[in-house]
């Protein structure tokens, strides 16, 4: 049976982002931009110069991709980096106007919203173009490098969250949190996790016969992560936390996939403590050898997440039909059902977490049963396809707003 086209149907839309467009925004900007050109849509992305999200990169290494000039703009001092924030919406909204004169028939402004940025919602709201904002950042929240124009910044957020037809959150923790920072006056909102699309997460058994005989995995119960090895993602915490107890798990094995600032510290722990047989450390790897990495696993850990975020990572686990273990954010608890599509522990406890990779690992049966379902899960309900039919009706009601 043939899948529903969008209803109504949209012309073209044009999407606006201020990132690099790397990493897990990429992920994003790709997702909602493949789902949308699927249905037939036209999509047209404008960004920061060199900010192509379709330019993928032959390694995970997303701090490395940035070019030159974007290296120098993040190393000003903060009041003349957030000048420069300001300030880009003079070229963005030079851009934006040549595009829309050009392109009459543009039925939505999406955009993916950034601190400073005003000018798309002013100019979509003086042509009567309607522009959804999908929001993953705000003022409101705690930032590892503090706002110097803390007011200004949150003047500038006020208005646009109020002036824009419609916001997406990336879940109702943040949505929520908004909305409260705000005095509740802010446009409709819908909550739209993020996803992962199965065609792009069906790893054959070919590729995981391969991947567990390349790295001596044959025979072991595999516990996987993948991603940036950085201080608040904690994979490093959760290694020396496990390590003393490895020996004594001699079914279990540790996949760890990336790199980042705690690589090396981590790696010279495993070496120095023996541990290279049951905690194997890839590195960087090239995209292609991502499905056969993924199909090794039969679980996955995700030590740490934002408190408000969606994470990616944990919605193309469960795509892979790979169980995760993760913590119990409330973002996390609006997607993952205990025991079901994936298991939670409490937030921060990492020894909790060992505990419980330690104990799922005995039961092979049980990490088949919640993979299979957490794969459906996705299938049903968190494509990316499901995310642009929300999108397409929320326009709908917001539009003439």
């Amino acid at each position: 049976m043939n899948k529903p086209a969008v209803q109504p149907p949209l012309r073209r839309v044009l999407y606006h982002h201020r990132t690099q467009g790397k990493a897990v925004e990429g992920v994003h900007i790709r997702g909602i931009t493949d789902a949308l050109r699927a249905e037939g849509v036209t999509v047209d992305i404008i960004s920061l110069p060199g900010a192509d999200p379709y330019a993928s990169p032959k390694a995970l290494s997303p701090t490395k991709q940035a070019r030159p000039w974007m290296k120098w703009v993040t190393s000003l001092p903060e009041p003349l980096f957030e000048l420069a924030e300001l300030g880009y919406n003079a070229v963005a909204g030079w851009r934006i106007r040549e595009y829309l004169n050009a392109h009459r028939d543009v039925d939505l402004i999406y955009e993916r919203y950034s601190l400073y940025m005003f000018v798309a919602v002013m100019i979509a709201r003086a042509r009567r173009i309607p522009v959804i904002l999908e929001i993953n950042d705000s003022t409101t929240v705690y930032r590892v490098r503090p706002l110097f124009f803390q007011r200004l910044a949150t003047m500038i957020e006020r208005w646009v969250f109020r002036n824009a037809n419609g916001l997406v959150f990336v879940s109702g923790a943040f949505r929520d949190h908004v909305t409260k920072a705000h005095g509740g006056k802010i446009a409709p909102t819908i909550v739209s996790h993020n996803a992962a699309n199965i065609d792009k997460f069906s790893p054959t058994p070919e590729q995981r016969a391969a991947a567990r005989a390349k790295w001596k995995l044959e025979g072991s119960v595999v516990c996987g992560y993948l991603g940036a090895f950085v201080p608040w993602h904690a994979i490093d915490q959760f290694v020396y936390r496990i390590a003393d107890r490895l020996k004594a798990n001699p079914q279990l094995k540790l996949l760890l996939v990336g790199d980042g600032a705690t690589f090396p510290v981590v790696q010279e722990f495993v070496q120095k403590h023996g541990l290279q047989d049951q905690v194997v450390m890839t590195g960087r790897v090239s995209h292609d050898e991502v499905p056969g990495l993924l199909a090794a696993m039969d679980m996955a850990v995700l030590p740490s997440a934002g408190d408000y975020t969606s994470p990616v990572k944990l919605f193309e686990f469960m795509a892979c039909g790979i169980p995760p273990v993760a913590p119990d954010f409330v973002p996390i608890r609006e997607v993952l059902k205990e025991d079901e599509t994936g298991w939670m522990f409490k937030a921060g406890d990492l020894e909790s977490a060992v505990q419980m990779v330690l104990r799922r690992s005995q039961d092979s049966d049980n990490l088949r049963r919640v993979g299979q379902a957490a794969r459906a899960y996705i299938a049903r309900e968190r494509q990316w396809r499901n995310n642009i039919l929300q999108l397409v009706d929320f326009r709908e009601r917001v539009k003439g707003r």
